[in-house]
């Protein structure tokens, strides 16, 4: 993806980044010493998944330091984690992993009952774990050695492992937090933390080191958007990652080159679920008609100049039973079809009165592009658009989620906020279906019936860049928009 020139009307806090960039040298750090990150976010604590909503910061910080069984590369591909290897049998209803010779932070080693026990906790009732909705499959974990587990599952489900590579599984003791590694924290501070590699028993030769070289050392700082830019054309960090739409504007006003602005082909959904259908949004003709009437064009273009609109839930047919759906909104009108406009209206006469609609959305740039022209497009129906905050109730509020597996189920799932009975039917259907055939119908289904529903208004796909230094040769662009500290250099662990 090639970044455009930004069509945004400066602000005092972009004319303020602009500035301080152009006091900078634009000299990001070499591949020799300690890779410095800047990840968007908050500071880099290690929480705990089943209680909180990990942002990229803490995500990061989880699969330093608490790997799961499984964990991504730097291509976005399954590896092994605690598990050094893995068997599926039964027709795909048993997955056995084979436990390494791990140790927690303090020394003891690893066993398949703890994991157990950790595992078990992320997938209880009262987790809050974002992946327990799509692994109600799991009808068992248990320990069959001191260094195997098995889980067992009610149907097949072939992107296990996809889900179990996930930061959000991963093998993780609360009191003290603490995990297997790769890395081990050795200092931390209020917006940062330095990881050395954590020696690893399964691993180890005669003669390696005692001690990991200090250039192994990968110092994680947690900060907003604007600071990580501004130390990147510093030289100050190799890497800046967890970019957004909502962010990238920020890098178009500064004259980092080319070959240091990377995207991901981040696979997932991006646009504007119905979360109220209350009032006008009551009537599936109405969410039709704002649907039409978003210039999703415009507002990529608007970011950058090669980000595509889309206007179908599924990017791809996936393990659907068919293509995607083409919403009947997306296509061009036939004779004699109200217009957007004229169709409010009509519902106007029933229905008098003034239209507000909440629409929720990030504070950043693009979320001031992105309601722009939602507003417009809002405004040229007669309706009122109020921007409130991403977590403030709303009418419409945006989905930008990368999909953590590949299977049409998370969409549909993830665009249900809430969707019609067929739609939901399907869904659940779905999540049930023994077989793939039947699953695929299902999530074919549902896909269709979202559509007809107008559920969700799909915009484009997800936005995620990253700044690297041109000394990080491993760092790859992926589908999951995941880059592990241990796979940033081709020196790594």
């Amino acid at each position: 993806m090639k970044p455009a020139p930004s069509r945004l009307v400066p602000t005092s806090k972009t004319l303020g980044l602009a500035t301080l960039i152009a006091l900078a040298a634009c000299t990001p750090r070499a591949d020799t010493g300690p890779v410095v990150v800047s990840a968007i976010g908050g500071a880099p604590t290690l929480a705990d998944p089943a209680r909180d909503v990990l942002d990229t910061p803490a995500r990061l910080m989880l699969d330093a330091t608490a790997q799961g069984l499984v964990r991504f590369d730097a291509t976005g591909q399954v590896e092994p984690g605690i598990a050094k290897r893995w068997s599926v049998i039964d027709n795909g209803t048993s997955y056995i992993f084979r436990l390494r010779g791990g140790e927690w932070a303090d020394g003891q080693p690893v066993t398949a009952a703890e994991v157990v026990k950790l595992l078990r906790r992320q997938l209880a009732p009262q987790s809050r774990n974002p992946l327990r909705p799509f692994l109600t499959a799991i009808d068992e974990i248990v320990e069959m050695t001191p260094e195997v587990i098995e889980i067992r599952l009610k149907r097949p489900r072939p992107d296990l492992l996809k889900l179990f590579a996930q930061p959000e599984l991963a093998i993780f003791r609360v009191q003290p937090p603490s995990g297997s590694g790769p890395y081990r924290v050795i200092a931390q501070r209020r917006h940062s933390v330095t990881l050395r590699p954590a020696f690893d028993p399964a691993r180890a030769v005669e003669d390696e080191p005692v001690e990991p070289s200090p250039a192994a050392n990968v110092q994680l700082i947690g900060e907003r958007a604007a600071r990580a830019i501004v130390r990147f054309t510093r030289g100050e960090t190799a890497l800046v990652t967890g970019g957004s739409f909502d962010d990238w504007p920020l890098v178009m006003t500064t004259q980092i080159a080319p070959a240091n602005r990377r995207f991901d082909p981040a696979a997932g959904l991006f646009g504007l679920a119905v979360v109220d259908r209350s009032g006008v949004l009551a009537d599936v003709g109405n969410r039709a008609a704002i649907a039409r009437a978003i210039d999703r064009a415009g507002f990529v273009a608007a970011i950058a100049a090669d980000w595509a609109p889309d206007t179908q839930l599924l990017p791809e047919q996936l393990d659907s039973a068919a293509p995607p759906a083409v919403p009947g909104w997306s296509l061009a009108p036939a004779e004699g079809d109200p217009s957007p406009r004229a169709r409010i209206d009509q519902w106007r006469t029933v229905n008098p009165g003034d239209i507000r609609l909440r629409v929720a959305v990030p504070r950043g740039p693009g979320g001031t592009v992105l309601f722009g022209y939602v507003g417009a497009a809002l405004l040229s129906l007669g309706i009122e658009p109020e921007r409130v905050a991403p977590d403030a109730a709303a009418d419409l509020r945006l989905v930008d989620a990368v999909a953590p597996y590949d299977s049409g189920r998370w969409y549909v799932a993830t665009a249900c906020q809430p969707c019609s009975e067929a739609a939901s039917t399907a869904i659940e259907a779905a999540r049930e279906a023994d077989s793939p055939r039947l699953r695929a119908q299902q999530i074919a289904a549902a896909d269709a019936a979202l559509a007809a529903d107008v559920a969700f208004i799909p915009l484009a796909r997800p936005l995620r860049w990253s700044l690297v230094s041109v000394g990080l040769k491993a760092w790859t662009g992926n589908s999951r928009a995941w880059h592990p500290l241990s796979h940033l250099r081709n020196d790594s662990n």
